[in-house]
């Protein structure tokens, strides 16, 4: 009776245990990341990086000390320089797979910088219609995925375009001007990736998180003309003043795009005033807690934009390093 007693009481200790759960195991990882882009023109540029204690340290290594486990890379096809071009990006991705670090591929389809108010074609491209477009999007994105398969290099997500709000490649796949066009485009990127890297994760990405509105419209077009994708991403870089008010806000836009959706969301791109380390801790602690709240584990991660930048580099003011080049208390959030 005694044994019986012994072992009833286990089964009932046991079954007030709370389960992992098994979704959890192995498969959620929460992204905490960079956008690093910068760093091999900037060392180019003789920018030095070190730690606390202020001992020298290269940058993706610094940045996987204070808690970043995931490198986000941008992609432009032809630039004036080499920086950001395919073997840019390559020599970036082989660094962050050396450090065991996770990456994210930014395709522009741009050779400069494409977001809300840029979506300039390539110049080589620039003559080419909406069909000869989706041909020259795929190729450019086997290429670039192919190189870095070459080097045993798998991102785990590939952005088909960067800051889409109204579309990509203009005027042609301009979304206020031609939903349909747009909705091809992605998915002639979301095929080309696939082809290369099946389980990558394709994501469409937007700027100003927080606008429930612009979202709805953006995914509700590309939906009408089912185009494919995996994630919904946003951009977030509020006030020292009102960054509370737009983490909720976002919030309430990561929740609707998963139920409106059933997609997995993600901030790819975060920042704030470099000088006021302390708010941006704020900011991110609270942020990542918001995004990992989202039902379903569905909200895959967040990532910092150029953390490394400092002392203004190229008028970059969002950084979360001094201008002696340390990591601020900001990055802490990841740890």
């Amino acid at each position: 009776m005694k044994h019986f007693i012994i072992f009833f009481s286990w089964l009932i200790f046991s079954t007030c245990i709370e389960k992992p759960d098994p979704y959890m195991s192995d498969i959620y990882v929460f992204a905490k990341g960079a956008d690093v882009s910068w760093l091999t023109e900037m060392e180019a540029n003789e920018k030095k990086f070190y730690n606390n204690a202020g001992a020298q340290t290269e940058g993706m290594a610094l940045l996987k000390s204070v808690g970043v486990n995931t490198i986000r890379l941008r992609v432009w096809v032809n630039p004036v320089n080499y920086w950001n071009s395919k073997q840019d990006v390559l020599a970036k991705a082989i660094r962050a797979k050396n450090l065991g670090l996770r990456i994210m591929i930014d395709f522009h389809y741009s050779d400069t910088w494409a977001d809300p108010g840029h979506q300039t074609k390539p110049a080589a491209w620039a003559t080419q219609g909406i069909n000869e477009l989706k041909s020259l999007l795929a190729l450019h994105t086997i290429d670039v995925l192919n190189t870095l398969k070459l080097y045993h290099i798998t991102p785990e997500w590939v952005q088909v375009g960067n800051e889409t709000n109204d579309g990509i490649l203009w005027p042609e796949g301009k979304a206020s001007i031609n939903m349909a066009n747009y909705a091809a485009l992605i998915n002639s990127g979301y095929g080309a990736v696939k082809s290369v890297f099946p389980n990558a994760k394709v994501i469409v990405h937007l700027s100003n998180g927080w606008d429930n509105a612009l979202f709805r419209w953006n995914f509700d077009g590309l939906q009408t003309y089912h185009a494919k994708f995996d994630v919904i991403g946003m951009s977030l870089y509020p006030l020292v003043t009102n960054w509370q008010q737009l983490n909720m806000q976002c919030l309430a836009n990561l929740n609707d795009m998963v139920d409106r959706y059933n997609k997995e969301v993600m901030i790819v791109e975060a920042g704030m005033a470099w000088d006021s380390p302390q708010a941006c801790k704020s900011f991110l602690e609270d942020l990542i807690n918001k995004t990992k709240s989202v039902a379903q584990y569905k909200g895959l991660g967040v990532l910092y934009w150029e953390p490394q930048a400092y002392a203004q580099w190229q008028g970059y003011t969002l950084g979360a390093f001094d201008s002696n080049g340390k990591p601020t208390v900001a990055l802490s959030a990841f740890q």
